[in-house]
């Protein structure tokens, strides 16, 4: 299957509304768009943050599998919004344990939800939310597994015209990364040959919760497990992989690749802490992919694209643009790049992301108030399964084609039962 055939079998009409037209549109034009946060971790914070500082949003309702997330969501959204003039989040609005997806989506005093849960939840609490009528924003990755990344697709047919169903790729809102991916595309590189992308960072250090049941500790650790984080290919490279997506206008037909836990502690999960593969893309363009989540004293993230006119680059942080016959750099404030940033896990970034996260949800919630609604669920789909592709390469240590992913009927299952956590 090429890309526009499955963008195309993405787009597609649905044959069944999942929404009344009564409640496609929660709050009058011009009104503030009602926030739920559905998983109150750090990155669930920083996205329903993002949202209140448009000036276009409050956050109203807020849900947690545990008590002193919920509790301390709770305290920072009352500070920050009584600041603003918004009354505190009222406690018939705050929903904990296993049921809360369901409780936060049945709220009638919502009109948007976030949903930062570990992202093996994501398809789940997805269909949830839309068959409530709300509009979404849903962190990457879609799904940890392909039966899970078609599901999103489908639902995102329903949700086609009728509610905004966004996903955190925020670099596709950021400017310098527009404007550099609008000059491409107009051909400053000529034809690209090859390209070259990276996400090295340090390990996640995460609590022990010595206290915890092992359940629980999977649950509040879940970058380090792979069926309920997909791994650190889907779940955090994810961000460079989309960008190659954006960039060449297309999904890697093929993949091979190898990795290993190598370099990280014992007993902290079952995930990878590198991965090594080439993505082969349409017209014979292969990008060579690395990564590491054990690194210590440097990071960086950055693709690089070489064609026939110039080079791209695209860092997080550094020198960003195009160099060759038709030249284009990004300006840099030097006094914020003057120190090494620490890497953000919850994707609080300055230099080249400095107003990604903004731009993001501004764009997000304008989608609401101005009825032109979003539908990101075919990207979000494609690029979770263009890193699928590479995990599949990794862990069988041979090439993969995108046809035969499709295939799969491999269902990741952290056998985790939510209602007998203590």
């Amino acid at each position: 299957m090429d890309r526009r055939k499955f963008l195309e079998i993405a787009g597609a009409a649905a044959g069944a509304m999942l929404v009344k037209p009564a409640l496609v549109r929660g709050t009058a034009a011009n009104s503030t768009v009602r926030v739920g946060l559905l998983g109150c971790g750090g990155r669930g914070t920083e996205d329903a943050t993002n949202m209140v500082d448009t000036g276009s949003a409050r956050v109203v309702a807020l849900a947690d599998l545990f008590s002193d997330q919920l509790d301390a969501a709770r305290t920072h959204f009352d500070q920050l919004q009584q600041a603003k003039g918004y009354s505190a989040v009222h406690p018939s609005q705050l929903f904990l344990g296993p049921d809360a997806y369901q409780q936060i989506a049945s709220s009638k005093e919502v009109d948007a939800i976030i949903i930062a849960t570990p992202p093996y939840y994501h398809p789940q609490d997805l269909e949830t939310v839309l068959a409530a009528g709300k509009h979404v924003y849903l962190e990457k990755p879609v799904a940890v597994d392909v039966p899970g990344a078609l599901r999103v697709l489908e639902l995102g047919k329903r949700a086609e015209g009728n509610l905004s169903l966004d996903v955190g790729f925020q670099i596709r809102d950021c400017p310098p990364f527009v404007e550099l991916v609008r000059r491409i595309h107009d051909g400053a590189l000529g034809k690209i040959i090859c390209g070259e992308a990276h996400y090295l960072t340090g390990y996640i250090d995460r609590p022990p919760w010595p206290t915890a049941s092992p359940a629980e500790r999977r649950l509040r650790n879940w970058v380090y497990d792979r069926a309920l984080s997909g791994d650190i290919v889907v779940e955090q490279n994810i961000h460079v992989i989309d960008i190659c997506n954006w960039i060449l206008k297309a999904h890697p037909q093929k993949a091979s690749g190898s990795g290993g836990r190598s370099g990280r502690p014992p007993g902290d999960g079952d995930a990878y802490g590198n991965y090594n593969v080439v993505f082969h893309y349409p017209d014979a363009v292969e990008v060579t992919f690395s990564s590491t989540q054990f690194a210590k004293g440097w990071w960086d993230v950055t693709a690089r694209f070489f064609g026939t006119k110039g080079t791209s680059q695209s860092p997080y942080t550094g020198p960003l643009g195009i160099w060759g016959d038709e030249p284009w750099q990004a300006p840099l404030t030097a006094a914020k790049d003057a120190a090494p940033q620490a890497f953000s896990v919850t994707g609080n970034f300055r230099s080249n992301l400095e107003f990604a996260d903004r731009e993001k949800k501004k764009a997000f919630i304008e989608s609401i108030t101005s009825g032109n609604f979003h539908n990101q669920a075919p990207q979000g789909a494609e690029s979770a399964l263009s890193c699928m592709l590479a995990r599949t390469a990794a862990y069988t240590g041979r090439e993969v084609r995108w046809e035969e992913l499709l295939k799969s009927s491999e269902v990741y299952d952290p056998k985790i039962d939510l209602n007998q956590l203590r």
